[in-house]
C-alpha cells in the first residue's frame, strides 16, 4: 500500500500537533517496519518528537529511533536529545530496548558515548534477560 503511505505522509505532516508520544513513534515505526520512506515526514516528526521528548516512554523511544535508523533517515538532533532523555531512562528500558536503541546509533554512526556507558552498565546488569538478538544487536553497535 504505497500510495496509502505516501497518503498519509501528507496528511499527517498537517497533524502532528494532535499526536501524542505513541502516536508520533507508531507512525514512524510503521514506515520503518515497511521500508517505505518518508523524508518530509520524518523531519516533521524530529521537530515534534524533540518538543515532546519528556512525554516519550523507552518503548516510544526505541522504536523511533530504530525507525530512523532502518530508514537511514539522520536526524542529529533528535538522536542527541533521545540520548540524553533515554540515559535518565534506562531502568525503564527492557533487553530488546536497550539493543534496538544502541543498534540504531550504531548503524547511523550517530556517536553518543554517555548513552553507550549508560547502556553498557545496564547491559551487564541485565544480561540474562538478553535473548539472542538482543545480544547480537547490541555488540554489533558498539
Amino acid at each position: 500500500a504505497p500510495e496509502l503511505f505516501d497518503a498519509v505522509s501528507e496528511k499527517a505532516i498537517f497533524k502532528l500537533d494532535t499526536f501524542n508520544s505513541q502516536e508520533l513513534a507508531n507512525t514512524v515505526w510503521a514506515y520503518g517496519t515497511l521500508g517505505h520512506e518518508a523524508p518530509e515526514l520524518f523531519d516533521a516528526v524530529t521537530e515534534r518528537a524533540i518538543y515532546n521528548l519528556n512525554t516519550f516512554n523507552s518503548q516510544n523511544l526505541a522504536n523511533t529511533v530504530w525507525a530512523y535508523a532502518t530508514l537511514s533517515h539522520e536526524a542529529s538532533n533528535l538522536f542527541d536529545a533521545i540520548a540524553e532523555r533515554a540515559i535518565h531512562k534506562l531502568d525503564t528500558f527492557n533487553s530488546q530496548e536497550l539493543a534496538n536503541t544502541v543498534w540504531a546509533y550504531g548503524t547511523l554512526g550517530h556517536e553518543a558515548p554517555e548513552l553507550f556507558d549508560a547502556v553498557t552498565e545496564r547491559a551487564i546488569y541485565n544480561l540474562n534477560t538478553f535473548n539472542s538478538q538482543n545480544l547480537a544487536n547490541t555488540v554489533w553497535a558498539y
